[in-house]
């Protein structure tokens, strides 16, 4: 049976969904939006500026009721504020030192100082400079040069015969230590060393030969301590002390240049030239007079309970030898007498013949 166009027409046709209304005007909403923040994206990318800018901008009504509420400029008034002074020096880090450097010794120096200064140990100065110091820190003086190694340790002088391996076991040291240091500037691969080359040994050390007035004592706790010198004597009697000590400087506290340390078994306590010297403890005057060895003017106590105490650089004296004083009597003045560059009261204590931290008995 044939069939007519018109109907193979109408069969062939495909039907056209239809969706809601409100689909289609929701789809072109959401396109319309997406375009905006599209726009808005690349507008703040290109001109760096924010579009809060424009939400939160502020109207002109605002902006004049914002400058209307600040306070009047008056220079003449006071404000509570904290001042910081403009610093227009600039430090630079300088990086490490690796040279010696020369030193002359001022007025007021001590080798205490100078090591803090450079920041070394006193020991490693003290080490640089043997043939000046031979070990006693009192025998530096007015425009004396002193080396200063740039770190701590032992500054060496190479012999013709030494070798490595010696010299970094006499020092307490290792080949490597001498090696590695980048201021002896050695070839690790065939490290030749010429006589005379200063080499530094980090950290190396070597016992030190204390310097010090001799004292020979009992073992009793009678007054039998001597001291060889003019202004010793033996007295037998005299006050005994409390075994407690008390500054022996007007300035409590204060130390003006060698703290105590190891080549420095003493406090060198502040004062000036003619301040008063107290006993720290009570007890019987065994030295007032002059003695060598750095100290200048010295007075020794002997405090008959095993202790002794000795006070140096003393510009004059108020008791004689054998003469029992008082806790915190007159003794004598502060003075520069001595090694020493400056004025100053070198004070020791001493304990059956051995040396005392003077900070762990002090009041």
């Amino acid at each position: 049976m044939a069939v007519s166009p018109k109907r193979e027409e109408k069969s062939g046709k495909k039907e056209i969904k239809k969706y809601p209304t409100w689909l289609v005007t929701g789809t072109w909403v959401i396109a319309g939006l997406m375009v905006i923040l599209m726009s808005f994206t690349l507008y703040q990318y290109f001109t760096g500026r924010s579009l809060l800018a424009f939400i939160n901008r502020p109207t002109k009504s605002t902006e004049s009721a914002e400058v209307s509420s600040l306070p009047d400029y008056s220079p003449s008034r006071s404000y509570d504020s904290i001042e910081r002074s403009a610093n227009p020096d600039t430090v630079l880090p300088m990086g490490s030192r690796k040279k010696v450097v020369e030193y002359t010794v001022s007025t007021g120096d001590s080798l205490f100082g100078i090591a803090e200064q450079y920041e070394v140990e006193p020991e490693t100065v003290l080490w640089a400079n043997t043939d000046i110091l031979n070990d006693d820190p009192h025998l530096i003086s007015l425009g004396v040069s002193l080396k200063i190694p740039p770190v701590n340790g032992i500054l060496y002088e190479w012999q013709t015969y030494d070798q490595l391996e010696d010299v970094a076991a006499k020092y307490h040291a290792t080949v490597d230590d001498i090696l590695l240091y980048p201021g002896n500037n050695l070839d690790m691969t065939n490290p030749i060393v010429e006589p005379g080359t200063l080499l530094m040994i980090p950290e190396g050390w070597r016992p030190l030969q204390p310097w010090v007035v001799p004292v020979a004592a009992g073992n009793d706790a009678g007054v039998t301590a001597t001291i060889a010198g003019p202004g010793s004597c033996t007295p037998s009697g005299g006050y005994y002390g409390t075994y407690s000590f008390v500054w022996p400087a007007p300035y409590f506290g204060q130390v003006s240049g060698n703290d105590y340390w190891s080549g420095h078994q003493a406090i060198d306590a502040m004062c000036y030239e003619g301040d008063s010297i107290f006993a720290s403890d009570s007890g019987v005057v065994i030295y007032a007079g002059p003695i060598s060895g750095g100290y200048g003017n010295l007075v020794a106590i002997d405090h008959q309970n095993g202790y002794l105490t000795l006070y140096a650089h003393l510009s004059g004296f108020n008791v004689g030898c054998g003469q029992s004083v008082s806790q915190g009597q007159v003794i004598g003045f502060c003075g520069s007498t001595g090694n020493s560059t400056g004025a100053h009261l070198h004070f020791e204590v001493r304990q059956n013949g051995g040396f005392v931290n003077p900070w762990h008995v002090l009041q």
